[in-house]
């Protein structure tokens, strides 16, 4: 008895054992299926890549051979090298290895041209913003301006680093651009003398007795010791600012780690970007750590559609966290980074390697950012007032009364030459309103503690 019961086990024993050796059989089958289909998926795109390696080879000598003038292998390859990055987006390129040292040159703060920040669009030249104090910016070239010819050349057809190498030149020579202006009828050109670029990133100063206003032109490699020592002058200046103004009007962007820096600089915690790619290598967070600069004071943040790619980061970050009133005009749009590839021997490729995102995640590609408060720059004009009959023009006016009022007259003179910038003057009224309301409301409740003490 026990060994038939041994030998239905042992029966059931191979049974199962065939199952399972069928049933590995039929999965190793299906993974060996699959692994197939893979390498074969690989193998095909393999082939049509080879396909069209052969085609761009095929093109190379035909142009080469048959073209109506000789033209160089270099200049052939890096011609297709700009086609292909240039028609991804207006922020890839290629950058040979003159390109690449004059972009290195560019970040720590010193270079000669025009001063304008600039990118490609339909073709044509477009100014993302002139730099403050810039041959460009006294011309008055404005962010938006489409460049359509460089004297009297026509830009079509020339990638963004040629266009630019033809801005650049000897320091003191002319160059004429014709500008396409939003606004304007007809195109008109600007004659622009040439001069040494400069870039001083962040400049500051006091505005009426107890602001701080830390005006940043452009994020480069000494962007973030400039806001530190801009805040320490002003508090060495006024021992209790009410709060500060932010600048970043016409600063078009610079280096990401700069903007970082500067929104941790106003930053308690939270996060002050992401930045998300294809690869896991460019997809991240950035935090902010402890520590306020301002120790918590009110701050507005000016921007306009000059305001693109880290100046957009920086006031992206205190608006989402709350930490600034942003006010102005809807800020350029640009929402992607560049990654520089070094190619040793050969320069570089500047590549769109992600987008970056708010902390709230909004994309700023395409769309920018819309102020808290929108104020469209205005030019102010004094209303001529009819000279009125004072207490001065009295006879026997007192001398008190007649200096007082000469004081007056020359205070009104100095005004009147001085440019007003509505945008700032609003945000100093912001701030004021601010600090008179909290004064108030502390007051309200101070007084109302001690009435119901006395109850």
């Amino acid at each position: 008895m026990p060994s038939q019961i041994t030998l239905r086990l042992f029966g059931t024993l191979i049974i199962f054992l065939m199952g399972l050796s069928g049933y590995a059989y039929a999965q190793a089958q299906v993974e060996e299926s699959e692994e197939r289909t893979v390498n074969r998926s690989v193998e095909d795109q393999t082939r049509e890549t080879y396909r069209q390696l052969n085609l761009l080879g095929d093109i190379f000598e035909r142009v080469r051979g048959q073209y109506v003038e000789e033209v160089t292998d270099e200049q052939l390859v890096k011609n297709a090298i700009n086609g292909m990055l240039t028609n991804l987006d207006p922020h890839s390129s290629y950058l040979d290895e003159k390109d690449f040292d004059d972009m290195r040159v560019n970040t720590r703060g010193e270079f000669g041209g025009l001063g304008i920040e600039v990118g490609m669009e339909n073709g044509f030249v477009k100014v993302v913003s002139p730099i403050d104090e810039t041959p460009a910016y006294r011309a008055g070239m404005q962010a938006g301006d489409f460049i359509t010819h460089i004297d009297e050349e026509p830009v079509m057809g020339l990638t963004l680093s040629e266009a630019v190498d033809k801005m650049r030149g000897k320091v003191g020579e002319p160059i004429l651009l014709t500008v396409v202006r939003e606004g304007e009828e007809e195109p008109f050109d600007v004659k622009i003398i040439r001069d040494v670029i400069k870039i001083r990133s962040v400049r500051n100063r006091v505005e009426q007795d107890d602001i701080g206003y830390v005006r940043i032109t452009t994020f480069n490699q000494n962007t973030m010791t400039g806001v530190e020592a801009a805040i320490a002058e002003i508090k060495k200046e006024v021992k209790e600012p009410i709060g500060y103004v932010i600048d970043l009007r016409n600063n078009p962007g610079g280096l990401l780690d700069q903007a970082i820096a500067v929104s941790d600089a106003f930053l308690d915690k939270g996060e002050i970007v992401s930045t998300r790619g294809r690869l896991e290598s460019d997809t991240k967070r950035d935090n902010a750590t402890l520590g306020d600069l301002t120790d918590g004071k009110p701050i507005i943040v000016l921007i306009n559609g000059g305001s693109a790619s880290a100046s957009e980061i920086v006031a992206g970050a205190l608006q989402d966290h709350r930490r600034a009133i942003l006010l102005g005009t809807q800020s350029f749009g640009k929402g992607s980074v560049q990654t520089v590839i070094p190619i040793p021997g050969h320069g570089a490729i500047r590549l769109t390697t992600a987008r970056y995102y708010t902390p709230s995640g909004r994309s700023i590609q395409a769309e920018g950012i819309i102020p808290d408060i929108i104020v469209e720059p205005a030019k102010i004009e004094k209303i001529e007032q009819t000279r009125h009959t004072s207490e001065n023009d009295l006879k026997g006016a007192l001398d008190q009364k007649e200096k007082k009022q000469k004081t007056n007259l020359e205070d009104d003179a100095q005004e009147e030459e001085k440019p007003v910038d509505y945008q700032l003057s609003r945000a100093i009224d912001l701030l004021r309103g601010m600090t008179l309301y909290e004064d108030r409301f502390l007051e309200n409740m101070r007084q109302s503690a001690n009435d119901n003490k006395k109850k």
